[in-house]
C-alpha cells in the first residue's frame, strides 16, 4: 500500500544538536532550512498537505550487510527477515525492515538491510503522530547522505548526529557498515577508524576509501582523518535536498493510518469545494434576484410614468371601436346586407329578416335543404368584405316541407 501526495516536499533530518527541517520554496526553487531542538518544534511548521520524509539517526536503527546466494529479488525479503531475526531479540511484528541492493551478479547478491524497532520509532516520532503528521517515508539519514554525495563506489562518511559522531562505510550509495562515537575527539577517532577498516575488510568491503566525506561541523578533525586514512577529506554541508533513497521503514500500521487521514483530507477538500460551489451559486442566485427586483422596479416606475399616455390610447381605442359602426363603411347595414346577398349560393336560399345594432347582427332565412344553409354560412365566412364581422350559425330547424330554417348571428370584430 502506497500513498502518493502532491504536497510540498519537506525533509526532517537529524543534526548535531537536534533536527533540521528542509522545506522547498516553490516560487524560486530554493530550500528553507529551520533548526529545531526537538520534533515538537516542527509541528507548527507543518501542514496536512506536506510530503513529509523523516530521516532517522543511526542510533535508532540496525544496519547490516548481507551476501545472499540468489539473484532473485522475490527471495530477498524472506532471507533478510531470517537474518534480522537472528540479529535482534524481537519478534518480526515488533520491527520494520527494508533493504537496498548494493551489487548483484549471477551467483548472488549483496544487500544493505536496515531494521528499526516500531516502539522506538513511535517514541521518536510521537510529536508528529499526535498531530496526525505521518511521514510518507521513514528512512536513514546516513543513507540519504551516501546517496547524495557518493552514489557510486566506496565512501566513508563522518558527521555529527545528536550527541554522537557517526562514521559510516557506504557502497554505491548504500549503507554497509556504521559505528558511532560518544565523543568527537581526534584521539578516540584514531583508535576507532583502524578497527572500522578491519571490520570492513572482514566483511568483504574494500577499505581503501576513494571518497572521504567530512561534515563541515567536523572541520577540526580533517587533519586527523587525513593522517589516518592517507587520503584527502571532502567537506560537505546540508543536502538541499537529500537524494531520494529506496529505504522506507514506515510501519504497516502507519501506512493504514496515513491512508485513512489522506482519505479524510480528500473528503474534507471535497466538502469545502462543494460548500464553496453551493455558496457561490447561492450568491449568484441572490444577485440575480436582486437584479430582477431592481429591473422590475424600474419597469413599474416606467409603467407608472407612461400610465397617462397609456390610458389616453386605451380610451381613444375604445372610442374608435364605439364609433366604428357609424364611420366605417364596412359596418354600414346596406354594405353588409349587399355582401350577404352576394354570398347566397343559389336562389334556393332566401333571407327573410335582417336586424343590426351597434353590437349584434342577426340574419334569418330559409333554404330548400340543410346543405344549402350550411353552404351559405361557409360562403359568408369566406367573403373578405364581411371579415369585419364574426358570423356563427346554430343548427337549422327542419320545416314540415323539409326546408331548413336558419338564423345567423354576427358580432363586430
Amino acid at each position: 500500500m502506497t500513498i502518493e501526495t502532491q504536497g510540498t516536499p519537506v525533509f526532517i533530518i537529524p543534526t548535531a544538536h537536534g533536527w533540521n527541517l528542509l522545506r522547498s520554496v516553490e516560487r524560486n526553487g530554493s530550500w528553507n532550512v529551520r533548526k529545531l531542538q526537538s520534533l515538537e518544534e516542527a509541528v507548527p511548521l507543518l501542514m496536512p498537505t506536506d510530503d513529509l520524509i523523516l530521516g532517522l539517526p543511526l542510533t535508532a536503527v540496525l544496519a547490516q550487510r548481507f551476501r545472499l546466494p540468489t539473484a532473485d529479488p522475490a527471495e530477498f525479503p524472506e532471507m533478510i527477515r531470517i537474518q534480522i531475526e537472528k540479529a535482534l531479540p524481537f519478534s518480526p511484528d515488533e520491527v520494520t525492515t527494508d533493504f537496498e541492493v548494493i551489487e548483484q551478479n549471477e551467483t548472488g547478491s549483496v544487500v544493505s538491510a536496515v531494521a528499526v524497532r516500531n516502539e522506538q520509532l513511535a517514541q521518536i516520532a510521537e510529536p508528529l503522530l499526535k498531530r496526525g503528521y505521518i511521514p510518507r517515508q521513514v528512512t536513514v539519514y546516513a543513507s540519504q547522505r551516501a546517496s547524495t554525495y557518493a552514489p557510486q563506489g566506496n565512501a566513508l562518511l563522518i558527521y555529527p548526529e545528536g550527541e554522537t559522531l557517526v562514521y559510516a562505510v557506504t557502497e554505491n550509495g548504500k549503507l554497509s557498515l556504521a559505528r558511532t562515537l560518544e565523543s568527537a575527539n581526534g584521539e578516540q577517532l584514531q583508535m576507532e577508524l583502524p578497527q572500522l577498516r578491519l571490520s570492513a575488510e572482514l566483511q568483504g568491503i574494500s577499505a581503501s576509501f576513494p571518497n572521504v566525506l567530512l561534515d563541515e561541523k567536523c572541520y577540526g578533525l580533517r587533519d586527523t582523518v587525513q593522517g589516518i586514512l592517507a587520503s584527502s577529506a571532502e567537506i560537505v554541508g546540508i543536502e538541499l535536498p537529500p537524494a531520494p533513497v529506496k529505504l522506507n521503514l514506515l510501519p504497516e500500521s502507519w501506512r493504514r493510518r496515513r491512508l485513512h487521514l489522506a482519505r479524510q483530507l480528500e473528503w474534507r477538500k471535497r466538502l469545502i469545494w462543494a460548500g464553496s460551489t453551493y455558496a457561490g451559486l447561492l450568491f449568484i442566485l441572490l444577485a440575480y434576484l436582486a437584479f430582477m427586483h431592481m429591473r422590475i422596479g424600474r419597469i413599474e416606475r416606467q409603467i407608472a410614468l407612461d400610465s397617462p399616455k397609456t390610458e389616453f390610447v386605451r380610451a381613444t381605442e375604445a372610442n374608435w371601436k364605439a364609433l366604428a359602426p357609424a364611420i366605417d363603411s364596412h359596418y354600414y347595414p346596406v354594405e353588409i346586407l349587399l355582401h350577404l346577398f352576394e354570398s347566397l349560393p343559389s336562389a334556393d336560399v332566401r333571407i327573410t329578416a335582417y336586424n343590426q345594432s351597434a353590437r349584434q347582427i342577426s340574419v334569418d332565412g330559409e333554404a330548400n335543404t340543410v346543405a344549402l344553409a350550411y353552404k351559405f354560412i361557409e360562403s359568408i365566412k369566406k367573403n373578405s368584405e364581411l371579415g369585419v364581422v364574426q358570423f356563427d350559425m346554430s343548427a337549422p330547424r327542419i320545416l314540415p316541407n323539409d326546408h331548413a330554417q336558419f338564423r345567423i348571428e354576427g358580432r363586430p370584430r
